[in-house]
């Protein structure tokens, strides 16, 4: 009874952490928070980056419907949150401003052409940042925890040795509980990087992902810019594009 009670001290997390050393307790406690903050992006990500492209989809649905791109514009608002509709109505806003000084000359085309690239270049800059917002956290995280866990169990063991020289007990007993509050700092390390690590790996893909999204959608209207001032479209826009050229846009 004596040696299971033992065991299963050392497998308490509560226990382990109170018999642990001021500075170990410090290290888990740290970790702890690191991993909790983690897991709060990771979340929040999740959450974000599915609402993202689940509203992509819909947009990128209406734009495939038929209907003119000035009505989806138009159903979007002047300042739409998604960056797809924002893309819309930017680009058509410098087409109608464009428009309203009649008949555009060749050079007037081609400023319109730069200036809509210009724009969308730099929308797509800005919201491929923002959807990469946290995951810095995540990166630090990952290589960061395993290593300060480390030096919680080095530390542990340190002052383990230290008491076990001190008493002169070398018996197993004696010394299985101090190492376990040691390496239970590198449990919490691993605990915290491995999720980290994951997460920052799948969200990297995700975020690039969507920026190819919007980067194509940016093609797909620059093409429709200009099939409408009459001009080849370069580069060569996607086959999404084919869409626009059905409706004669």
């Amino acid at each position: 009874m004596t040696i299971a009670a033992d065991a299963s001290m050392m497998l308490n997390p509560v226990a382990l952490f109170m018999e642990a050393d001021p500075v170990v307790k410090a290290i888990m406690i740290g970790l702890v928070v690191a991993s909790l903050w983690s897991w709060a992006v990771i979340i929040d990500k999740a959450l974000r980056l599915a609402a993202l492209n689940r509203q992509a989809t819909a947009f990128e649905q209406a734009v495939g419907s038929g209907r003119s791109l000035e009505d989806i514009a138009a159903q979007a608002g002047p300042d739409p949150a998604h960056p797809l509709p924002r893309m819309l109505v930017i680009t058509l806003a410098d087409w109608r401003e464009a428009r309203t000084r009649g008949p555009l000359t060749e050079s007037q085309g081609n400023m319109l052409m730069a200036r809509t690239d210009r724009a969308l270049d730099s929308l797509i800059a800005r919201e491929s940042q923002r959807v990469e917002n946290g995951l810095g956290v995540l990166s630090v995280v990952a290589t960061s925890s395993p290593f300060i866990g480390l030096f919680g169990t080095v530390w542990g063991i340190m002052n383990a040795f230290g008491a076990i020289a001190a008493s002169g007990n070398t018996n197993l007993a004696t010394v299985a509980p101090a190492i376990s509050e040691a390496l239970f700092a590198t449990a919490l390390g691993l605990a915290a990087a491995i999720p980290a690590y994951m997460a920052y790996n799948a969200f990297s893909i995700d975020a690039g992902k969507f920026t190819g999204r919007l980067e194509s959608f940016a093609d797909d209207l620059q093409a429709a810019v200009a099939r409408r001032l009459g001009a080849p479209a370069s580069p060569p826009p996607p086959a999404p594009a084919a869409d626009y050229a059905r409706r004669g846009i």
